[in-house]
Order: C-alpha cells, then structure tokens, then sequence
C-alpha cells in the first residue's frame, strides 16, 4: 500500500475563497492570504515527505486544475493536480478518498487553513490506519481524524470508506465532528482522534494566526 495525502483547496479567487475574512481583509485580502496557506502547507510537506514515509502527493483543486495558481504550486512541489468533484464538500471527500482506497492505497486528506496539522500530527494519522512495519496491525484504526475547536475537523485519513460519512452532512456546522463519531459507531468502526486544533474561518481567528506566523501577513494587498 501507498500512502497519500491528498490536499484541499479552492483557486485564490477574490469573493469565493476565505470569503468569511473579507469583512476584514477585503476580497482581495482574503484570497491573498488562502493562497499563503496553501503553499505554507505545501512546504511544510514537501519537507517532511522522508519522515512520513514519502506519500504521494495530490492536490485535489477547486473549480478544476487550470487556475494558474495550481501550476504554481505543480512547479515549486513535487505533486499530482487532481480535480475535486461532487456537489458539496462530502462528496467531493467521499470521492477523492474512494479514488485512493480502490487502488489499495491510504489516504489522509487535509484542508489547508489549520494550523494544528503538523509533520507530527500527519505521521500520526498515518500510522493510525497504515501502521509501520513490525507494529501491531491489529490496532489500525478505519478512520482518523482531527477535530477542531469550532465542531468540524480539518483532516480525515480512511482504511475504509462509506457514503454515510458524508451524505447529508450540514457542513461549516458545529455539529459535523459530533455527527461523524456517531455514524462511525453505527458503521461499527474505529475511530483514532488526533488533539483538537483550530482552523482559520472566521475574522477573530486572524490575530491567532497573526501571532503564530506573522509572515503569512506580510505586504498582503487588503483593499
């Protein structure tokens, strides 16, 4: 089996990314700093790939591939451009994760405005439903994943897949973490939870973020 991380993000398009921010930011603002956010985690990756047992890199992009932006960030790291599809974000999940485990591989897939997923957090979810040679495999976990503080999570590994995960799911609700663990116990599954950690939506996450990575910050055009 390969190990896969699969990435998420939306083209760093003024009015339709980070659109929460805007209010303080502006729309150009907030496009500006998702687009940041994207290459820092692409970074911290790119970096880390020997540590976390060299996974296949895919960024699954929204609309599609072609926004300049993705070529960008094809260029700067050694990644696949896939195509998100679905009509909402479960099924865009349910999807990509589907894609992996028909090819007998392990996915984990993030979103990219948390900062909470570190190299250590990643090796974690891998080893939680990939574990390492010579370690129990008795104890692998089905799903895995990171809950954040505002009832969500920003990243879910899969030794197995359902669509009841996903289907009529309310997503950006502080409910979706909770609804997840309760049909995982109805599927009968193992589930690993990583420490709780926060993502950056909403305009008071800003100064948090500010504090942690100032450069994220830096000459970003706000108007």
């Amino acid at each position: 089996m390969t190990r896969v991380l699969q990435v998420f993000a939306r083209a760093p398009v003024p009015g339709q990314s980070k659109t929460r921010l805007a209010p303080m930011l502006g729309k150009v603002g907030a496009s500006e700093l998702h687009a940041r956010l994207v290459l820092r985690l692409l970074a911290l990756v790119t970096e880390a790939l020997p540590g976390l047992g060299n996974p296949r890199v895919e960024l699954w992009c929204a609309p599609d591939p072609e926004h300049p932006f993705f070529d960008t960030c094809a260029r700067r790291h050694p990644l696949q451009l896939r195509a998100q599809r679905g009509d909402d974000l479960g099924h865009r999940m349910y999807h990509a994760l589907d894609d992996a485990l028909r090819k007998q591989d392990r996915p984990v897939l993030v979103g990219t405005d948390c900062l909470s997923i570190t190299v250590e957090a990643l090796s974690a979810a891998f080893d939680a439903i990939d574990p390492a040679p010579g370690a129990d495999a008795s104890g692998a976990s089905d799903i895995v994943l990171l809950p954040t503080e505002d009832g969500g999570y920003a990243l879910i590994g899969a030794a197995r897949n359902d669509r009841s995960l996903f289907d009529a799911m309310e997503w950006s609700t502080d409910t979706v973490y909770a609804q997840t663990r309760l049909r995982m116990d109805r599927l009968g599954w193992r589930l690993h939870a990583l420490p709780v950690g926060w993502d950056v939506d909403r305009p008071e996450d800003l100064d948090r973020l500010r504090a942690i990575a100032p450069e994220l910050f830096d000459t970003l055009d706000i108007r």
